[in-house]
């Protein structure tokens, strides 16, 4: 499994030294998104083969930005083959978020199993930096004037930087702002509470910070982030007493920090939220694009089958697991023995597993499309289990057997197992069925070694796989 780190303030400089070179231009790729958001987003991450990767908390689930190369040998397949395989072993869904458009390609060349979702409520404004800089041609002829009235009527507000010294006219002017604030949604209104907790933030190199200040007091306030070529807006906050200060601060801001950054093509003034209010406000700016982001639920092959089929072989039958096998069930999933072997500990997740724990365990797995769990039954008696699982979302599933004791040495689980696998292969459509076995594990050696190729050892487990 990977493992992750939360995104904190102790780390920030690290995943700011990641995004400055990002090339995917959207607001969820930069430090600042991940740290005003972070009690809702609860964002983690860790770096594998030379990728940044980061998951996010959306809706309650895990979901993934798109690995970021950070290194020179960066791997990005393996960084997804790896993303795969931590949900795969965690049995939870692979979902990615805040894909760029331009790069949807990486995910489902990848993964062409997806389901995918578009929201128009969080595409990121992009503007031409250049554009912003000098408000050229009849287009901004609007926002010039207002520009005009700004700097006639308040000739002596000057545009500079700020540091840790402005700490308290920052709060002097957050105080003024909150005062004639006028939304009453929640949404502007947590907006704004999160553009606050980024006032720690102002004097950091992280950050590009930056307002009005007219007769000691700060009347505008701005924090930006560079990430790649593209300079993100994070806060625009201004006194709406004072008329045109907004396009004033948008330009100065602009030739500020990216006139004087070549690298910096486009100012990233993030997406509207629904608001109708902003959404006028940033498409009378002209953007260059509305940078669409899309969300990727992706599907494996137990999706697909809504029923749990019944397999036949010369002296055995496979089925669903029923609630009258839960005593048998229970017996088989309690035997210490067997669990050493089978290579996971209940008590990890449920010290005192009640009568039907097992039971509605295994089929929560099923509902999920994370598991699939037959009864190896003789004379309709449950012998044994023999569960499909880890299913990487690319065509390759993990195979598992366990006999009750009285039970093996019968040839049993030969037969059970090669049935499993010729429905994974031929009726599924599974590419590929792997399996590992204790080094220790004889007979289980024995087995996989008579139904499949081995595929490689560790200092623990022999490794196998069985292909079309």
């Amino acid at each position: 499994m990977l493992m992750f780190s939360p995104i904190t303030e102790d780390n920030a400089h690290i995943l700011s030294g990641y995004y400055r070179h990002s090339p995917y231009r959207l607001s969820d790729y930069s430090l600042g998104i991940k740290l005003m958001w972070h009690d809702m987003l609860a964002s983690e991450y860790t770096v594998f083969a030379g990728c940044l990767i980061v998951r996010n908390k959306i809706r309650g689930k895990f979901a993934f930005d798109l690995p970021l190369p950070v290194a020179p040998d960066a791997d990005m397949d393996a960084a997804f083959s790896a993303m795969a395989d931590d949900c795969s072993e965690r049995f939870i869904p692979l979902e990615f978020s805040g894909i760029p458009k331009e790069f949807a390609g990486e995910i489902l060349s990848r993964f062409p199993n997806a389901e995918t979702r578009r929201y128009r409520n969080l595409g990121d404004y992009l503007y031409n930096a250049s554009d912003f800089c000098g408000f050229q041609g009849k287009k901004y002829a609007g926002q010039r004037n207002h520009i005009r009235k700004f700097y006639a009527n308040y000739p002596d507000a000057e545009f500079r930087v700020f540091d840790s010294r402005d700490a308290e006219k920052l709060r002097v002017f957050r105080s003024k702002f909150e005062a004639s604030f006028t939304k009453h949604a929640y949404g502007a209104k947590n907006e704004m509470e999160r553009a606050w907790h980024m006032l720690k933030y102002v004097g950091s190199p992280m950050f590009c910070c930056a307002g009005f200040e007219l007769k000691g007091e700060i009347i505008s306030f701005c924090l930006s982030e560079i990430c790649g070529d593209t300079l993100i807006d994070h806060i625009e906050k201004a006194l709406p007493s004072f008329e045109g200060i907004y396009p004033a601060m948008v330009q100065a801001f602009a030739q500020m920090f990216a006139s004087q950054t070549s690298e910096v093509r486009y100012i990233n003034r993030e997406d509207d939220a629904g608001d109708r209010g902003l959404r006028t406000s940033k498409t009378q700016y002209h953007p260059a694009m509305i940078a669409e982001k899309y969300h990727f639920r992706i599907k494996n092959e137990l999706y697909y089958i809504e029923k749990i089929p019944t397999l036949h072989t010369q002296r055995l039958t496979l089925t669903a697991i029923s609630e009258a096998d839960i005593p048998v069930y229970n017996r088989l999933c309690l035997d210490d023995e067997r669990n050493r072997y089978w290579g996971y500990d209940y008590r990890q997740d449920c010290p005192e597993p009640d009568e039907n724990y097992f039971y509605e365990d295994q089929k929560k797995d099923f509902g999920s499309s994370t598991a699939m769990n037959f009864a190896i039954r003789l004379n309709e008696e449950m012998i044994g289990e023999i569960i499909l699982y880890h299913f990487n979302f690319r065509g390759c599933a993990e195979i598992g057997i366990r006999l009750l004791p009285e039970f093996e040495g019968k040839g049993y689980a030969a037969e059970a197992f090669e049935a499993a696998c010729l429905h994974a292969l031929y009726q599924i459509g599974m590419y590929e069925i792997r399996a590992k076995c204790m080094k220790e594990n004889k007979a289980s050696f024995r087995l996989l070694s008579s139904q499949m190729r081995k595929a490689g050892e560790d200092d623990v487990y022999f490794y196998f796989k069985r292909t079309l």
